[in-house]
């Protein structure tokens, strides 16, 4: 049954004001009129400041954010968005998710659901969804875009990344520096400044480095248009070259082919950055290496196929690349950032900075074995 327009509305300010709220999103328009923007979403946010709510609000060119401390702020803000003749409300708290739509008359049509919100958990009958950290309506994606596969793929980066930070803000450096190597089309590094400045509250400096002067004027334009200013900014130049002062805390590298990781790592290395995630993707080096030489022992079973061949060589490279980090004092962990079937690419080495390196001996008695060179060793020697 249609209810009283207002009267919903004033339940809609009740959920938006309240602790307990997680998300809302109003879009759409009534009939006959136009909001003044196309859409709003609003989200509690933990800043140094303290808690704030964020409204983030899209006039159809580009997203604005802004965050609104509780009390008379917030409720004139939201106020304001209620009073903006928008077609859809959607609501979700603690306690329910609530869904508003204005008929052709100009009632309301009202949905509730009791329990958890659809984002925190499932709906009846199905597998729970898991939140995203980077919501993939954010508004961001509607500025830089990517595929719904590559949302996945930073967002699973995004909670390794989440994982590895401490959580107290207060043990982070002020800035914290951020560089993402080989950041191509920088879907990593907008979605990595957006969650830590917005969803962290943290004073983050970011750099992007990639080796094509088109992709820097591109993302750098796109930087722009989402305010970020030169608190994010993009440069050209190889992996190994490309100036990045001061140095960076922490380095992020997700897909860097081949021995650009290893690149990668070098870099990070040499700056005695603290922490260090990076993804790699297609291990050709170590690979080609095994092909030119007999296996050891019996092990031709593992390299004699060319399909079991590669995937070996997928295992000894980062193994070898983990080994290497830990005798240059790094703790580190090679995990599965996100499933396969999203990925075949989806081993994750995370680094913390101990300055207490580790013994080599394992490290020397494998590359001997099997008689390989990585190209990570080359580059640290160098």
């Amino acid at each position: 049954m249609p209810e009283d327009l207002s009267t919903a509305l004033a339940k809609v300010r009740d959920l938006l004001l309240d602790p307990g709220l997680t998300r809302a999103v109003a879009a759409g328009r009534r009939r006959g009129t136009a909001p003044s923007v196309v859409r709003a979403e609003l989200r509690p946010v933990a800043l140094k400041a303290g808690r704030r709510l964020q409204i983030v609000t899209n006039d159809g060119a580009r997203p604005h954010t802004r965050n609104v401390a509780p009390g008379p702020e917030a409720d004139a803000a939201v106020d304001a968005l209620l009073a903006e003749p928008f077609g859809n409300w959607h609501v979700e708290s603690a306690g329910t998710t609530v869904q508003v739509r204005v008929t052709k008359k100009g009632d309301a049509q009202v949905h509730r659901q009791g329990g958890a919100p659809a984002a925190a958990g499932p709906a009846e009958g199905h597998d729970r969804v898991r939140a995203h950290l980077l919501d993939p309506g954010d508004p961001l994606w509607e500025v830089i875009g990517g595929s719904a596969a590559k949302r996945r793929q930073v967002d699973a980066f995004l909670r390794a990344l989440a994982a590895t930070l401490p959580a107290d803000a207060a043990a982070l450096p002020k800035p914290l520096r951020v560089v993402d190597l080989g950041c191509g089309n920088a879907y990593l590094t907008f979605a990595a400044y957006r969650y830590l400045t917005a969803a962290r509250g943290l004073d983050v400096e970011m750099v992007g480095v990639d080796v094509r002067a088109d992709q820097r004027d591109r993302n750098t334009g796109l930087a722009r248009l989402l305010g970020y200013g030169d608190r994010l900014r993009f440069v050209a130049g190889t992996i190994l070259d490309a100036v990045v002062e001061p140095a960076p805390d922490l380095v992020l590298a997700l897909h860097a082919c081949d021995t650009a990781t290893d690149e990668a790592l070098h870099r990070a290395v040499g700056w005695g950055a603290e922490w260090i995630l990076a993804a790699p993707c297609c291990h050709h080096d170590i690979a080609a290496q095994l092909r030119r030489q007999p296996a050891p022992g019996p092990y031709q079973l593992i390299t004699g196929q060319g399909i079991l061949r590669e995937r070996f060589a997928d295992v000894l490279t980062d193994s070898l690349r983990a080994a290497l980090l830990r005798s240059r004092g790094y703790r580190v962990d090679v995990t599965e950032f996100i499933d396969s079937a999203h990925t075949p690419r989806n081993l994750l080495l995370r680094a913390r900075r101990t300055g207490q390196p580790a013994p080599t001996a394992e490290y020397d008695e494998l590359v001997t074995a099997w008689q390989v060179r990585p190209r990570l060793a080359d580059l640290l020697a160098g």
